[in-house]
């Protein structure tokens, strides 16, 4: 009797998970075995670690439910062992990013790392142009900022979603750019906190620069 309510509260809780939860890659962490019941087919697509019965989802092993919504109607839903969990970026923390494209209004990176963990997937962030610097913010240009290739430090301000990503800030001494190629192909070097030269043609170029703090020397 016990054990049915525990599957019945178990289920329950998944289905309000994979229904309402609204950012792109999300983790249930009660524990499923293989057999349980975890949605309807109607309501996500299968993914990996799972199997199809009688209209509904099933975890075909012992592990977590991964919830991942990339642009499609319906949500993928995934079963994974505990040792294939992978971290996932968190309000408040410290990311690494290579910028991927840049307009007016912010700059689009994927996020490579969650302080010195490499993430197995990169997920999508925007750093918005009142998101740059704490200061001045209405004289911000991203073009002067962040160029594509960059590799920056950028704080995590909120979980994303399909259609905005992860929101970043850059607005802290410490972050913003760390890494940097010239036109002629060199790692450039910080000469302040708005310039970095490159050492090959002594060319400045203007950048968001990042006072690096050594425990985020190795990103």
């Amino acid at each position: 009797m016990q054990q049915a309510r525990r599957a019945g509260d178990h289920t329950n809780m998944v289905f309000h998970f994979l229904l309402h939860g609204h950012i792109m890659h999300t983790t249930s962490w009660f524990l499923f075995f293989p057999g349980e019941k975890l949605c309807s087919a109607e309501d996500c697509v299968l993914g990996t670690g799972v199997y199809l019965r009688h209209g509904y989802i099933h975890s075909s092993l012992a592990g977590y439910v991964v919830r991942k919504s990339e642009g499609k109607e319906l949500p993928m839903i995934s079963v994974v062992r505990g040792t294939e969990l992978q971290l996932l970026p968190d309000v408040g923390a410290i990311v690494t990013c290579k910028v991927t494209s840049i307009n007016p209004r912010f700059a689009k990176v994927h996020i490579l790392k969650v302080g010195s963990t490499s993430l197995k997937d990169h997920f999508k962030g925007t750093i918005r142009k009142e998101d740059v610097r704490a200061t001045e913010k209405d004289k911000v240009e991203i073009y002067k900022s962040f160029r594509p290739g960059d590799i920056v430090l950028a704080k995590v301000m909120s979980l994303g979603n399909v259609e905005s990503s992860y929101l970043l800030t850059t607005a802290e001494n410490e972050l913003g750019v760390v890494v940097a190629h010239s036109e002629s192909g060199a790692v450039m070097v910080p000469i302040s906190w708005s310039e970095m030269q490159c050492p090959l043609t002594y060319a400045k170029e203007l950048r968001k620069v990042a006072r690096v703090q050594a425990k985020h020397l190795e990103a």
